[in-house]
């Protein structure tokens, strides 16, 4: 897929997402075994329902058989980012600094292309990564693909007493 067709569904779709106080984190379109996908993720402050996602899918799919920007079958989903959202834009990275990230460069930086860590910040950029005990500058530029990595609580660990 070209990018003008991604930055045309983002231009048409976003609007739509917006009037419903919820965010367009992503858009994917790839082939599956099951054949065509396109797949928007999106989020909302306090979580997204199973409504929330299907009132949106119905209204794109409306909106998106009248454009016909997609030329063939496809099928249309709609869903959370999960718990290991994906992170791409700047604004992303400054949301979730002091998180748990885990990031994949398209060139070595230290001679490494993985790294997983603790986001110290954003800046002009970059990013600030803890990853095994160091610390990372990463050019947003050389990031092929960074996630949240949601820690499970340890069920070991005692809560303290108030």
């Amino acid at each position: 897929m070209t990018k003008t067709l991604m930055e045309s569904l983002r231009e048409l779709i976003e609007p739509i997402i917006s009037t419903e106080g919820m965010e367009l984190i992503d858009i994917e379109y790839r082939q599956e075994s099951r054949g065509w996908v396109l797949r928007f993720y999106i989020d909302k402050e306090g979580g997204l329902t199973l409504s929330h996602c299907s009132h949106l899918s119905a209204q794109i799919g409306d909106l998106l058989e009248i454009k016909e920007l997609i030329p063939h079958r496809y099928t249309l989903e709609v869903s959370s980012p999960g718990l290991n959202r994906t992170l791409k834009r700047e604004k992303d990275f400054e949301t979730y600094v002091g998180e748990i990230i885990q990031v994949k460069t398209s060139q070595p930086i230290d001679q490494r292309r993985n790294f997983k860590g603790k986001l110290l910040g954003y800046r002009e950029g970059e990013i600030m990564i803890n990853s095994d005990n160091q610390e990372f500058l990463i050019p947003i530029s050389f990031i092929s693909k960074a996630s949240l990595q949601y820690q499970f609580p340890d069920p070991n660990k005692k809560k303290k007493a108030n």
